[in-house]
């Protein structure tokens, strides 16, 4: 298997693959969905500034995926640009054939595997962080696995869990809701996740202190340990 890490301005990532034609492409499909997202920035700033859904005049695939995200997860557009780009990367992977790929912007991660995989869960200054990692069956489909933090990095956040992660198919929408979550979930008020559509996200898993909150159909949570010196992340 072959590690190699991805910066371009915002983009910080790290790319797992078997082969480095795999590489290559996910870089590929990462730098055209960049460049889509820019452009439209350049001439419609307001899509990277509001905190609300926002109807886009764009036909570019990820512009239209962020904010059909948003809208469903009631955020702006912006909260769904990590897993949108993740997503975008590991297509062209399978695009270039591969079986098994591995993208994570900055903790929203894509993949597609013919093998089990194992997510470490990092939740900051969390007592659960690092000890533990989501167990992975093999997936033919891409999947997301996004989280969201108000205690580590510097997205940000008006909430105060230590990690929300979202599964879905759908990356963008992982991405999103991980956003939405995170904004509201609290330790005595999980009414967040009831606006959840359980045929478009397949599971949640929220960390806030000592206590961890589990929805939908979870991979088996088991004991880790975590390096978080492979966490995708800047300047440390």
């Amino acid at each position: 298997m072959i590690r190699e890490s991805f910066r371009f301005r915002e983009t910080i990532a790290t790319i797992l693959a078997d082969s480095p034609g795999h590489i290559r492409a996910a870089k590929s499909g990462m730098l055209q969905a960049r460049q889509a997202l820019e452009a439209y920035i350049a001439r419609d700033p307001f899509f990277q500034a509001t905190f609300d859904p926002y109807v886009p005049d764009s036909d570019e695939l990820i512009i239209l995926r962020m904010a059909e995200a948003t809208r469903k997860a009631g955020v702006g557009p912006m909260a769904a640009v990590a897993g949108a780009i993740a997503w975008a990367g590991v297509e062209e992977m399978t695009n270039a054939g591969a079986g098994f790929g591995v993208i994570d912007n900055g903790g929203d991660i894509a993949f597609i595997s013919d093998r089990i995989l194992r997510v470490g869960i990092h939740a900051g200054e969390s007592v659960l962080s690092n000890r533990y990692a989501f167990e992975v069956p093999p997936q033919e489909k891409i999947l997301g696995i996004c989280t969201s933090s108000a205690t580590v990095g510097p997205s940000i956040s008006f909430g105060m869990a230590d990690a929300v992660s979202i599964f879905s198919h759908d990356v963008a929408l992982a991405d999103a809701w991980a956003t939405a979550v995170c904004n509201q979930i609290r330790p005595g008020d999980h009414s967040v996740i009831d606006g959840i559509n359980k045929n478009e996200v397949s599971a949640l898993c929220a960390i806030m202190g000592d206590m961890m909150v589990k929805w939908g159909d979870l991979p088996p949570i088991v004991p880790a340990v975590v390096d978080e010196q492979l966490i995708s992340a800047g300047d440390r």
